[in-house]
């Protein structure tokens, strides 16, 4: 999120922030502070691996049938990410997917591949990574991407409870994995959305995306050197459906209110602040 006086950024330099793939710039770091707190809370609920899983997926298949049947132009159609194309946003999807697998079923190996990025450019690993899967046939990218997510779902199931996956960091459960790939997948989909001109529907999947942004405020402090509040805070965001989803006590001063809609796209850095809906308050730094 951004601080209080941080500047509106020009449309160029939002897209250029756009294009740092998620995890190069916070799911890694918001997954590893949600592992912290525990198994995935959404609210006052616990939700279980099987259910992270299933919408993992759909976020996956969502995103398929908007680029399935695209032709070879279409996938070549700059997207809001500056030098990324439709295919380098899905390349990139599989070529994380991928990361996780390693993870998943070599950790020896992605402790490997990991320490042979110690002194070299981490970002520029992510941008090969991407730019490499771009450069594919369109039909021999999708079967890749589709066949990585795949196998990460059920990989990720069978991972034992209580086992920690290797990342970039400290390590993950299954479930934060699987939820930081909802967080990834469906952040991307919108900058192929928005390329492809489709209206997104929202769903109740955002809900994984809202939980992480929730569970990591003290880290968008962090990043910005800002001292962390001590205060305890109030989520609330009206769901897709009306619903409303809350985080924190009743009594807590500092809040922020909103459609969780928009509190994802402001959490995914894919919109400023002052072109959402929330309303702090008390709490204007938070965003």
């Amino acid at each position: 999120m951004t601080s209080p006086d941080s500047p509106r950024p020009e449309t160029g330099s939002l897209r250029e922030w756009q294009k740092r793939p998620a995890e190069a710039r916070a799911e890694n770091n918001q997954a590893r502070l949600l592992e912290n707190r525990g198994r995935a809370c959404h609210g006052e609920g616990v939700i279980d691996l099987t259910v992270v899983l299933a919408d993992l997926r759909a976020e996956g298949d969502e995103l398929e049938s908007w680029v399935v049947h695209l032709p070879e132009t279409g996938w070549r159609t700059p997207t809001p990410a500056v030098g990324w194309t439709v295919a380098h946003q899905v390349a990139h999807l599989a070529w994380t997917d991928e990361r996780a697998l390693l993870s998943a079923t070599d950790p020896d190996g992605f402790h490997a591949e990991a320490a042979a990025l110690a002194d070299g450019d981490p970002q520029q690993f992510v941008d090969d990574g991407a730019a490499a899967g771009a450069g594919l046939p369109v039909a021999e990218l999708l079967s890749r991407w589709r066949s990585s997510r795949e196998r990460l779902a059920t990989v990720l199931a069978e991972v034992p409870v209580g086992a920690k996956l290797p990342w970039y960091g400290p390590p993950m459960s299954a479930t934060s994995m699987a939820t930081a790939r909802i967080m990834e997948t469906w952040a991307h989909a919108g900058d192929v959305a928005d390329t492809l001109e489709i209206q997104r529907k929202p769903t109740a999947r955002i809900r994984h995306v809202a939980h992480i942004g929730v569970r990591t405020r003290d880290f968008a402090y962090l990043v910005r050197g800002l001292a962390v509040p001590v205060e305890q805070f109030r989520i609330e965001l009206t769901a897709p459906d009306g619903e409303l989803w809350v985080w924190g006590p009743d009594d807590a001063a500092q809040r922020i209110t909103g459609s969780a809609h928009d509190f994802c796209r402001l959490v995914t850095q894919r919109v400023h602040r002052d072109d959402t809906d929330l309303v702090p308050h008390q709490a204007t730094s938070a965003l």
